[in-house]
């Protein structure tokens, strides 16, 4: 497996934001640690943001598309449960 790879990552949204990261993944390097940290870190709050989004529009549906809306909210929350474990672990 490469691990000294340097990549972008563009993400577009429907709630109005663009965003491109560039980040290395070389483990030789010094700020790899602390990009690592603060990517996974923007994340965690990244998904918590849809999270909230998703539990606004859950409350203009019902029935199977309200109790899939929340599931995949658990599974937002859960994800992000993990991420900040993996996190506390670094």
């Amino acid at each position: 497996m490469e691990n000294n790879h340097s990549h972008e990552h563009n993400h577009g949204h429907e709630h109005t934001h663009d965003h491109t990261h560039n980040h290395s993944h070389d483990v030789n390097s010094p700020e790899s640690k602390e990009e690592l940290l603060a990517l996974l870190s923007y994340m965690v709050s990244h998904n918590k943001h849809h999270a909230a989004e998703l539990e606004e529009l859950s409350k203009s549906t019902s029935g199977v598309s309200y109790d899939l809306l929340q599931s995949a909210i658990a599974s937002y929350n859960e994800g992000n449960r993990l991420l900040e474990e993996a996190l506390s672990k670094m």
